[in-house]
């Protein structure tokens, strides 16, 4: 194939996807998750502020299943977003651009989300009580 024939910028459809590409897209991925997150921890801020029939509502759609899953993807949005953020920030002071610190540094930005979220559930609920 000469240089002719390949497209002049990588489509989706024949670029192979990279660790750096797939946690690029993560992050602001959960930017995004952050943000409904923070629509609903607003509902919550307000229902509680209105009284006990509101608050008990929220509460009810927290507590269930599909309340408890979206809590859990936003605790990991959250954890993931912290560290990934500081990843950026040895970035922005010119440290860790090799290929292989790259990996590395985002591996373990998605191992320490992963750790975060769960020691924060596992805490979360040994404080209600419920491993008693």
């Amino acid at each position: 194939m000469s240089n002719r024939d390949r497209p002049l910028s990588p489509h989706l459809q024949v670029y192979r996807p990279q660790i750096t590409s797939v946690l690029s897209i993560a992050h602001r991925a959960s930017g995004v998750v952050l943000a409904a997150g923070l629509v609903l921890l607003l509902w919550w801020l307000a229902a509680a502020a209105s009284g006990g029939d509101a608050f008990a509502t929220v509460q009810e759609a927290a507590g269930s299943f599909l309340g408890r899953l979206f809590l859990f993807g936003w605790t990991f949005a959250l954890f993931y977003h912290l560290c990934n953020g500081i990843r950026h920030l040895f970035w922005d002071m010119g440290r860790g651009f090799e290929l292989a610190t790259v990996s590395l540094t985002g591996w373990l930005a998605l191992g320490g989300a992963a750790l975060l979220t769960g020691l924060s559930w596992v805490l979360a609920y040994a404080a209600m009580g419920a491993f008693r």
